[in-house]
C-alpha cells in the first residue's frame, strides 16, 4: 500500500528504544510516553501527574506488542498481507483484516512475556486489595489521540475481565484491533502507513460505576468554549459513549461552576456487571429509576472542576471519560478513565462564539444582580 507520510507525523510512531520496558505502570507514564504505550495510556499517567483520580493499571508497551508479533514471526505475515490491498476495496480490506486478526488472536505470548503480564496483573490486584480484581483492557495506539486527528474508537476496549488467562486473552484481541478493516482504511487515508502505528494495550482497574459518561470542556454542539458538558447514564459508560441511550444531558458555566442548564432523559438501558458470569452486559433500567437524574449536582459540580483542571493542564479542549465508582465513599470516587484532545471544535482558527443565552449572557447577568462569582 503506498502512502505518503507526513513527517510530522511520523514523529508519533518513532519506535521506543530496544532497551525499553514491556510494562510500565501508568504513573511511570507522562505525555512524551506515547511511542511507548500509546496515546491513551500516556494520556492517563500525564493526568496522575497532574493530580487528577485515575484508576490504577499498566500497559503492555509498544516494544512488548512487538516482541509479540515479532517473536512468532507474525509481523513479516502482517506486512505481507496488508502490500497488495487497495484501501478503497473495503471488501479485500476487510477479508484481510479478519485473516490478520484470527492469526493474531491464536498466536500465544512467549512464556517470558506471559509470566511478566501475568505478575503485572497479580501486582495490581495486590494494589487494589482484590484478588483477581476486574479491568478494563484497553488498546493504545501510538497515533490515536493527536490533536489533528481522531482516531479514538478505531481499536477495542473490553470491560470487566477478571484473571490472568481473560486478560491475555484479551490482550491479544486489542492488539489484532489495530488491523480492523476501519482502522486500516482510515490510516490509509490520513496518511499513516500501517507500519508507522504501533499499539500498546493498558489494563486498568475497573471501575463499578454507578454512573459513568462522556464530559466536553467546549460544548459539542456549538463550539462554546465558556462551558462544560456533561452526558451520564446508570452503569458503566459503554451504553453513552456507543450512542444506545439517550443521556441525562448537564451544561456547566466553566466559570462559575453553576449548572446552566439540564435535561433528564429516560434511560431504558445500562450496562453492569453479571455477577454470575463476572462480565459486563446490558439489562434494563428499572422503570422508576429511568427518569430519574443519574448524577447528582454535587458531582456534576466535581466532574466540572475536574475537566476545568484537565483543560488548563492541557492547555486545548478535552474530550473526557469519567465514571463515578458506587463501591466508594462520596468525595474520592469520582474517576477519569481517559481525556484526549476535543478533535472538532478546538482546531477552529477562531474560537465559535457561544449562542444568545450562552454561559457567557448568564456570566454578565450573575453580575448585573450582584452575585458572586468564584
Amino acid at each position: 500500500m503506498n502512502t505518503v507520510i507526513d513527517p510530522v507525523r511520523k514523529a508519533h510512531a518513532v519506535a521506543p528504544p530496544a532497551a525499553a520496558p514491556r510494562l510500565s505502570w501508568f504513573e511511570e507514564c507522562d505525555a512524551n510516553s506515547i511511542a511507548l504505550v500509546g496515546g491513551k495510556c500516556a494520556s492517563l499517567g500525564e493526568l496522575i501527574h497532574a493530580g487528577v483520580n485515575v484508576p490504577p493499571g499498566f500497559a503492555l508497551t509498544t516494544h512488548g506488542t512487538r516482541a509479540f508479533l515479532a517473536e512468532s514471526g507474525i509481523d513479516a505475515e502482517v506486512a505481507s498481507m496488508l502490500a497488495g490491498v487497495d484501501p478503497k476495496d473495503t471488501n479485500a480490506v476487510e477479508a484481510v483484516s479478519a485473516r490478520i486478526r484470527a492469526l493474531i488472536e491464536a498466536q500465544p505470548f512467549s512464556a517470558s512475556l506471559e509470566d511478566e503480564i501475568a505478575e503485572g496483573y497479580r501486582r495490581l490486584s495486590v494494589r487494589c486489595c482484590m484478588p483477581g480484581v476486574p479491568v478494563a483492557v484497553r488498546s493504545s495506539a501510538t497515533a490515536e489521540d493527536l490533536p489533528d486527528a481522531s482516531f479514538a474508537g478505531q481499536q477495542d476496549t473490553y470491560l470487566w475481565i477478571r484473571g490472568a488467562d481473560e486478560v491475555l486473552h484479551h490482550i491479544r484481541r486489542c492488539i489484532s484491533s489495530l488491523y480492523t478493516g476501519r482502522a486500516i482504511a482510515y490510516r490509509a487515508n490520513r496518511g499513516f502507513a500501517n507500519e508507522q502505528v504501533a499499539i500498546a494495550v493498558g489494563v486498568q482497574k475497573m471501575a463499578n460505576s454507578y454512573t459513568a459518561g462522556v464530559m466536553f470542556t467546549v460544548h459539542p454542539a456549538n463550539g462554546d468554549r465558556s462551558v462544560i458538558v456533561i452526558d451520564s447514564n446508570f452503569g458503566f459508560g459503554e451504553s453513552v459513549v456507543s450512542g444506545e441511550v439517550t443521556p441525562d444531558h448537564f451544561v456547566v458555566n466553566k466559570v462559575t461552576l453553576d449548572i446552566i442548564d439540564r435535561t433528564i432523559s429516560r434511560k431504558e438501558l445500562c450496562y453492569t456487571v453479571d455477577l454470575k458470569e463476572q462480565r459486563s452486559r446490558a439489562i434494563e433500567v428499572p422503570h422508576e429509576r429511568q427518569t430519574v437524574q443519574s448524577l447528582i449536582d454535587d458531582e456534576i459540580t466535581e466532574l466540572a472542576w475536574m475537566g476545568k483542571q484537565i483543560e488548563r493542564h492541557y492547555g486545548r479542549p478535552m474530550d473526557i471519560e469519567w465514571a463515578v465508582d458506587k463501591d466508594l465513599p462520596s468525595g474520592g470516587n469520582v474517576f477519569i478513565l481517559q481525556a484526549r484532545p476535543e478533535t472538532v471544535w478546538s482546531t477552529r482558527s477562531k474560537p465559535v462564539e457561544g449562542p444568545r443565552g450562552s454561559a457567557m449572557d448568564y456570566i454578565v447577568s450573575s453580575l448585573l444582580v450582584g452575585k458572586r462569582i468564584e
